[in-house]
């Protein structure tokens, strides 16, 4: 079957690191690149309680473009293992199931949760991550497959930019029939922004600042007002182009520009404050900040403009950071990391988030298709990268590989 393969060694790293910085091509054209379509055989289900997935949609996510270009961190190397075939915002129909997979059937239409934690390693028992419902393992290296902390970075199987995958049952959520191919492969971002929301869950009457709109920060507008929450939502944004989809998605105010902590100031009640030397802060702002991006840049925005006591959920991924701490001391605030996908109480008892996502998606007809901007057969897989590099110059939000 054909697949897009990512690898790379210490040797080609150094040298793209000095031929990336002049032509970003280096990473995804020529002899260097990183990633390659390939022919490699079906993959085969592990255990009696996997299933065989043809892929239908495959998004690709900004951590995708980090790991093409070698923008990821070192950091989450040792839960990584390679060379594997990228891709885990995945929708597709099931043609195999093992003997132990109940609920599931050949030409169910699916989302698959690409994490590969302890039920899917089979270890038990459990790590106290997983027995507490939280979205991340703490046994990613451990356990009956080669590390790779989700299913893409994991030499053992593969992601969605292939033909085929196979998947662990608890991996695996039927989609209704209601719902797009496309919007079934969105079910794993909106997942992460509905990660987001419970673990940092505004008040009704607090104020709400999202740090970027690419499709994140859309995903936490939809969330927010899929979850009925009548909090008010700002959105800092790159152009009018996106200050538009915010708007369209629920966002109350968007604010962009040299000016946006004074128009940030009108909108909470706040006062902006001008230090000796460098950039102004600000007091009474944002209870809750959800930053998409997760640079430096945007974490200092953040703890600027939080008020006291405010939480700021980093969503983004980004490689390491450096910001000023006075704030998060002055201000009482909290950095939370967030990830994945855990599980949370839901119509009485604990669920995956991917099930309440789906749930939420199908009840309150939310509608995805106005994010994705562009898609592509598999073998135009540069031209793809290119896209997402180039985002302001495409005006690019989501794109996506189509395979029927």
């Amino acid at each position: 079957m054909k697949a897009i393969r990512f690898n790379v060694s210490i040797p080609q790293f150094l040298a793209l690191k000095i031929l990336g910085a002049v032509n970003k091509g280096a990473y995804y054209k020529g002899l260097l690149s990183t990633v390659r379509l390939v022919d490699i055989p079906q993959p085969k289900i592990v255990t009696s309680e996997w299933v065989k997935i043809k892929v239908l949609r495959c998004g690709m996510c900004k951590s995708d473009v980090n790991a093409i270009t070698l923008n990821s961190s070192p950091a989450w190397t040792p839960y990584c293992s390679f060379p594997s075939v990228l891709g885990h915002e995945v929708s597709g129909k099931i043609v195999e199931v093992g003997s132990a997979v109940e609920g599931l059937h050949v030409g169910d239409i699916v989302a698959v949760s690409p994490v590969l934690n302890c039920k899917v390693r089979k270890i038990e028992p459990e790590c106290k991550a997983c027995r507490k419902g939280l979205g991340c393992c703490e046994n990613f290296a451990e356990g009956q497959l080669a590390t790779g902390s989700v299913i893409d970075v994991c030499t053992a199987l593969n992601g969605g930019y292939s033909e085929y995958i196979v998947a662990h049952k608890s991996q695996v959520f039927k989609i209704p029939d209601s719902m797009s191919a496309e919007s079934a492969a969105l079910i794993e971002p909106f997942a992460i922004a509905l990660e987001a929301v419970f673990t940092n869950r505004p008040e009704s009457d607090e104020q709400v600042l999202i740090i970027g709109c690419g499709v994140i920060g859309n995903m936490v507008i939809l969330a927010l007002r899929a979850l009925d929450i009548p909090c008010k939502i700002t959105v800092l944004v790159s152009s009018n182009f996106t200050a538009k989809l915010a708007k369209s998605a629920g966002a109350d105010h968007t604010i962009t520009g040299p000016n946006a902590l004074k128009e940030a100031a009108e909108i909470t009640g706040g006062k902006c404050y001008m230090p000796l030397l460098g950039q102004s802060t600000m007091m009474r702002g944002f209870d809750k900040v959800y930053d998409c991006y997760s640079n430096s840049g945007s974490v200092n925005t953040a703890l600027r403009v939080a008020r006291t006591g405010g939480v700021i959920s980093l969503i983004g991924i980004s490689d390491q950071l450096k910001y000023d701490p006075t704030m998060i001391w002055l201000k009482l605030l909290t950095l939370k990391g967030t990830t994945f996908y855990g599980f949370h109480e839901w119509a009485g008892k604990k669920r995956h988030v991917f099930e309440i996502a789906i749930d939420l998606v199908s009840k309150k007809n939310i509608k995805f298709q106005n994010l994705i901007t562009h898609t592509f057969k598999l073998d135009e897989y540069r031209k793809m990268i290119d896209v997402n590099i180039n985002k302001g110059k495409y005006k690019t939000i989501k794109t996506m590989f189509v395979f029927d």
